[in-house]
């Protein structure tokens, strides 16, 4: 009986929780629509015609973006503006082409959505015009149904995408929401990635472009990591960097317990993207212990190849001559960065080759899974270079 009560006063404390959590939710966003609201009345009557004479600015805290609309139609001005202020985004408006051109020079946006048909200058001027002066700021084309090929036409210009009049609340409110993800994936793929030692083992976004380096880890050429243990033992597994390129791994070959491994040798099989990864072990010794856990969550990688997710323990037989030959701290980081300059160049070349990247494209393609897009003997060569 006392059971039953504290299970029923457990399950009613979760509700509570959840109650006041969402009531909580509820009651911030109901807040930030009326700052939100005021601030649209307020921007009604303040000037900013010594920037630009139909300039018309409310700016929220904390906006999702910066966005600049310009259409002749000074009701859809209105639509918009009040439709994405209210949804969190920082909005200017003006009516003309030359004065949006003016504003990017003097402002920093995320988005310029312009009207494809207007007076003296069009949208599709516009576009253009933007992307040569800002070319890192999106363009969105407003336009009719009777439109829309032309629309489609700007893209070629560099618009990122269009949106059809007229539109609803919920219909633009979404539309700007998946432009807002796409300009973030975009910029992700143009960052140089980053290397960091760091304390923290784990990665809140597996798919990022930065890779870690736990302190006290030591890398070999291969991408393997070694980590020695208080009792002189040695745990080894694949690195971020490996771990970053094969993607979703689909299963690893363990050595045998008691397998006597010289450095240079096959230590543990990687299979990815239908395709067999062979690493070499770091260091001589015996194995004398193998990750079992491990064999039971592949997708734990993701979080981390680090630590718990090892893949086998060996007893190492020359750690004074062997160790100091891989690679720890800054040596790691810089080590890294030279295989990263090094495989980005490689991989573009690929990727370039079999019409999947175009030649002046910018982005980091060392993305999550990148080995996938290549053939099996790209991958062979790949891992030549970088696996050995």
């Amino acid at each position: 009986m006392a059971l039953l009560i504290v299970i029923i006063a457990f399950i009613c404390f979760i509700i509570a929780d959840m109650l006041i959590r969402k009531y909580l939710e509820k009651h911030k966003a109901k807040k930030a629509r009326e700052e939100r609201e005021k601030i649209l009345q307020v921007s009604l009557n303040l000037d900013f015609t010594h920037e630009a004479k139909t300039l018309k600015r409310a700016e929220v805290e904390n906006p999702k973006a910066r966005i600049l609309a310009v259409d002749d139609e000074p009701v859809i001005l209105d639509s918009f503006r009040k439709i994405l202020v209210l949804d969190g985004y920082s909005v200017d408006t003006v009516e003309t082409g030359q004065e949006a051109l003016g504003l990017v020079q003097k402002h920093h946006y995320d988005f310029v959505f312009t009207d494809l048909k207007m007076p003296h200058m069009s949208g599709e001027d516009v576009c253009k015009s933007v992307k040569h002066l800002r070319p890192d700021i999106d363009v969105i084309i407003i336009t009719g149904y009777a439109s829309v090929e032309s629309a489609v036409e700007t893209m070629k210009y560099g618009a990122m995408d269009y949106v059809q009049k007229p539109f609803t609340e919920e219909e633009l409110t979404e539309m700007v929401k998946k432009f807002v993800v796409k300009r973030h994936d975009r910029i992700q793929k143009q960052i140089k990635p980053k290397v960091h030692i760091t304390h923290l083992s784990y990665k809140d976004d597996p798919k990022s472009t930065e890779f870690f380096i736990p302190g006290g880890v030591f890398i070999s050429e291969g991408h393997c990591w070694c980590a020695v243990n208080q009792d002189g033992t040695v745990k080894m597994g694949i690195d971020d960097f490996a771990k970053k390129l094969l993607g979703k791994i689909e299963d690893i070959e363990m050595p045998n317990l008691g397998m006597i491994v010289t450095k240079g040798q096959t230590l543990f099989n990687v299979k990815a993207g239908g395709k067999t990864f062979h690493f070499k072990s770091p260091l001589s010794g015996k194995v004398s212990k193998i990750n079992s856990d491990l064999k039971e969550d592949f997708e734990a990688l993701d979080i981390t190849p680090y630590e718990k997710n090892w893949i086998c323990t060996v007893d190492a037989d020359n750690l004074d001559t062997e160790l100091p030959e891989l690679k720890i701290g800054n040596t790691a980081v810089n080590y890294y960065q030279e295989q990263i300059d090094k495989a980005q160049e490689i991989l573009k070349e690929k990727l370039v080759q079999s019409g999947k990247l175009k030649e002046d494209d910018k982005a980091n393609v060392l993305q999550y899974g990148v080995l996938s897009e290549l053939t099996n003997l790209e991958m062979d060569e790949f891992a030549e270079k970088f696996f050995v």
